[in-house]
């Protein structure tokens, strides 16, 4: 058979070949630049709708077991970290992540959830195997599978990013835009949605930062009053224009597309604090509103998460780097800086939490049983009008 070349989905923006009917992957040239050929994307044909959803399972979250002092985790005399800022973001040099007892995995859970992300320096993690990888994120919760990207062959857990520069790839790419901010949470339209998430670099040069930003802060900014009007509202988060680009695009679909219905304010079980829990990429409408006015108000509150660069920092990578954060309370967005023909080539690995709660009291009462027959009745609670949504769901006797 002959290669038939497709494009695949922006978020590997590379042509790709078709050597057998089962699998696409990228060009030949583009393969030759990869210092880890493991590693390289493939999408397999026979994936299309293998995989369901999760369903509602109870969440334990390993923070809870951590220690505040971190002794454990800091335990060697040679750890050095040091504050990005103030209240987001930690560095460490030290620390092995891939040689962490239970213990120091307890406490690496809760500075993660405290410092929203850290990065970790001199890291061996891609030298593992991809199921010491996988077994070692399973300790934080169920492993995503993600519904589009590229995977190592036969690995669905690990999302792979493969994105090559070159000036008129940039030219391209900033044809019909202005930056390349693309802020978000991670596959926020999961009914329970990513905790502890693990970004590792497998090759690299100067450029193509990850930028992080903290929705806690975000939220405490605004004022009682308009805290007090968005508070309890419930937002749409969809998967549809995603699955939808990647079919355009020649990929594939692994799951079934899924709208699922969160609360605008999230509370943080562990933090016991609250954040805003919207993004561009995947909060479609504020139930309860008419279009023009959630419209308005998902504007606002985009507009006034995206320029809170105070509560923001910006991770520079190498090609030991790791980075871990918290998916709860923090956006963040890729850097396209670089117009070499130099490749950035990562992994992700993304742990399941809790599914999202907007108080301590709604996160006491959840059960997976209860929460199995809300989604069962989801399809009548996304056709309310914003009147009927209101009597049922706001409305206070």
């Amino acid at each position: 058979m002959g290669l038939q070349v497709k494009e695949l989905p922006k978020q590997t923006p590379l042509e790709s070949r078709k050597p057998r009917s089962d699998y696409y992957y990228i060009s030949e040239e583009s393969s030759k630049l990869a210092k880890h050929p493991e590693w390289i994307p493939t999408w397999d044909l026979n994936q299309e709708k293998r995989f369901e959803n999760w369903e509602p399972f109870r969440h334990t979250d390993r923070g809870y077991f951590g220690d505040p002092t971190f002794d454990s985790l800091f335990a060697d005399a040679d750890v050095k970290t040091r504050k990005l800022t103030p209240r987001l973001g930690t560095e460490i040099t030290g620390v092995q992540l891939s040689s962490l007892t239970p213990r120091q995995k307890d406490d690496l859970a809760l500075l993660v959830e405290q410092r929203g992300v850290v990065v970790f320096r001199e890291q061996d993690f891609k030298n593992q195997s991809f199921e010491d990888i996988k077994n070692w994120g399973k300790y934080f919760g169920p492993l995503h599978i993600h519904p589009t990207s590229g995977i190592p062959a036969g690995h669905p857990e690990l999302h792979i990013i493969f994105r090559r520069g070159g000036k008129e790839s940039t030219k391209q790419f900033f044809a019909n835009k202005l930056n390349s901010s693309t802020w978000h949470s991670d596959i926020t339209y999961e009914t329970q949605t990513p905790g502890v998430t693990l970004f590792g670099m497998l090759q690299t040069d100067v450029g193509g930062d990850t930028q992080f930003l903290d929705t806690i802060v975000a939220y405490e900014r605004l004022s009682p009053t308009f805290q007090k009007l968005i508070d309890g509202l419930k937002v749409v988060h969809s998967s549809r224009e995603q699955a939808l680009h990647a079919k355009e695009n020649g990929g594939i679909e692994r799951k079934p597309v899924i709208d699922s219905i969160h609360p605008l304010v999230r509370y943080h079980p562990v933090l016991k604090k609250k954040a805003l829990f919207v993004n561009r990429g995947f909060s479609r409408r504020i139930l309860g509103l008419k279009e023009e006015e959630s419209e308005a108000l998902l504007q606002f509150l985009f507009h006034h998460i995206e320029t809170c660069l105070d509560a923001h920092i910006r991770a520079q990578w190498d090609d030991k780097t790791v980075t871990v954060w918290d998916n709860r309370r923090l956006l963040h967005t890729a850097t396209i800086d670089w117009d070499d023909d130099t490749l950035r080539h990562a992994f992700r690995l993304t742990t399941l939490a809790e599914r999202p709660i907007a108080s301590e009291e709604e996160f006491n009462e959840w059960t997976p049983e209860a929460e199995k027959e809300e989604l069962d009745k989801k399809e009548e609670t996304l056709s309310l009008t914003p009147a009927e949504f209101y009597e049922k769901y706001y409305k206070k006797d």
